[in-house]
């Protein structure tokens, strides 16, 4: 039997003991989880560092090791997410509507777990224990399998976990790595009907679409994030800067980053040189449009490659338009309907642009790094979902439940 298939039946066998387990004994998991990673973190950077020294010598990126790399604050935050899913209401077991039909059946739909969920992701470390955190607080089993290029981490970051889950009622056999790091991997996993209930992709475009196109499990997307904000001419100059470059240099290896960033020719003919400069400043290549290029003439030209490409770097399209119009047509033909954002003090634009822009999260003044089930409130997150189905948005522990219905009846049958 194959490590997919071997792993993936454990866990199936543990979900059965994952449902009956109370609240309080899958928050006493997720403690003493976060109480060990703090205490191992030394074996953790231990064995991170083995996977920043084999991604130099691949010639990985700056933004994607960052987004590999891991020290005692990054640990510490990998703990602090899963004391706060600890501290947040369990969803399983909910009520989510009671009806009551003339025969006197009494029927309740309630929330459960999904099952045994397959998580397939790529270089970012703490999404394994985002993941594990909160697929266990909703009475999930999961199977991981991360990239390949933190493999290292993870293998270490998952035996910390399992030492912890020995000392709880929750199964050690609920959480399984995949350390198989071989393609044929994934696809086994797509095919695991029966034994996977779901599988949620994060990761790049390439990613995605392998799982949307090829699984026979079912699939909750997660989508790439070609996030745009749109600076309208009545914006504040001093917002609209801020917002700018927030969301493009705070972090732009993640997914919520801008990635173009459009701009009304009335505001760029008085702020978009110093704008520009500021992006400059901050090592940002800028790749524009020709009424770009006569603003910035330093900046790149801008192809059609540009504007459908997440670079996840210090690279960002500028394009100067005519009117919201024009920035809604640009989204929508180019958007993954991640997030996007609208720089206005007129609120009928903005209500506009919130209403008619397709995307799991939109914002007025406001930075589309937001988009994080963190900075949502539901402590971590297992993804942000695009799609419309079941969930969308940044997913907290309500989009890992599915329901089913308790009906209560006195003898009643069918005529």
């Amino acid at each position: 039997m194959s490590e997919v298939l071997s792993k993936a039946t454990l866990a199936k066998e543990a979900a059965a003991v994952m449902n009956r387990l109370t609240t309080d004994q899958k928050n006493e998991a997720l403690l003493r989880m976060a109480d060990l990673l703090v205490q191992h973190a030394d074996s953790i950077i231990e064995a991170n560092a083995k996977d920043l020294e084999r991604g130099k010598q691949q010639g990985t990126s700056d933004s994607l090791l960052d987004r590999l790399a891991l020290n005692e604050a990054r640990i510490e935050d990998m703990a602090e997410g899963l004391r706060q899913i600890a501290e947040l209401t369990d969803p399983v077991g909910d009520v989510l509507e009671k009806i009551d039909r003339p025969n006197g059946l009494h029927i309740e739909k309630i929330r459960v777990p999904l099952g045994v969920i397959g998580m397939i992701y790529e270089a970012r470390p703490n999404v394994t224990v985002d993941a594990a955190g909160l697929c266990l607080k909703t009475g999930n089993a999961v199977v991981l399998r991360g990239g390949s290029s933190a493999l290292e981490s993870n293998k270490r970051i998952v035996a910390v976990l399992h030492e912890a889950l020995k000392l709880t009622s929750v199964p050690v056999e609920a959480l399984q790595l995949i350390e198989d790091a071989d393609r044929a991997s994934v696809d086994e996993m797509l095919k695991c009907n029966g034994l996977l209930d779901v599988v949620i992709p994060r990761g790049g475009a390439s990613l995605i679409q392998n799982v949307v196109q090829n699984a026979t499990v079912p699939v909750i997307e997660t989508g790439a994030g070609i996030c745009h904000t749109y600076i309208d001419q009545s914006a504040d100059p001093e917002m609209a800067e801020a917002i700018a470059f927030n969301a493009k240099v705070q972090r732009p290896s993640v997914c919520n980053s801008m990635e173009t960033l459009l701009v009304h020719e009335q505001f760029a003919e008085r702020h978009l040189t110093g704008l520009l400069e500021g992006f400059d400043t901050h090592r940002v290549e800028l790749r524009g449009c020709e009424r770009t290029i006569a603003y910035a003439p330093w900046a790149k030209k801008a192809s059609e490659q540009d504007y459908v490409t997440e670079y996840n770097d210090y690279v960002l399209n500028v394009r100067v338009i005519d009117s919201l119009d024009e920035a809604l047509e640009h989204i929508a033909h180019y958007g993954t309907k991640h997030s996007e954002c609208i720089v206005t003090e007129n609120k009928d634009r903005a209500s506009r642009f919130l209403r008619e822009v397709d995307a799991a999260a939109v914002y007025h003044n406001a930075s589309t790094r937001f988009t994080d089930g963190f900075e949502f409130g539901f402590g971590a997150e297992i993804g942000i979902s695009t799609q419309k189905l079941h969930a969308r948005g940044p997913m907290g522990l309500p989009a890992l439940t599915s329901t089913k219905y308790r009906i209560y009846g006195k003898g009643q049958i069918r005529e």
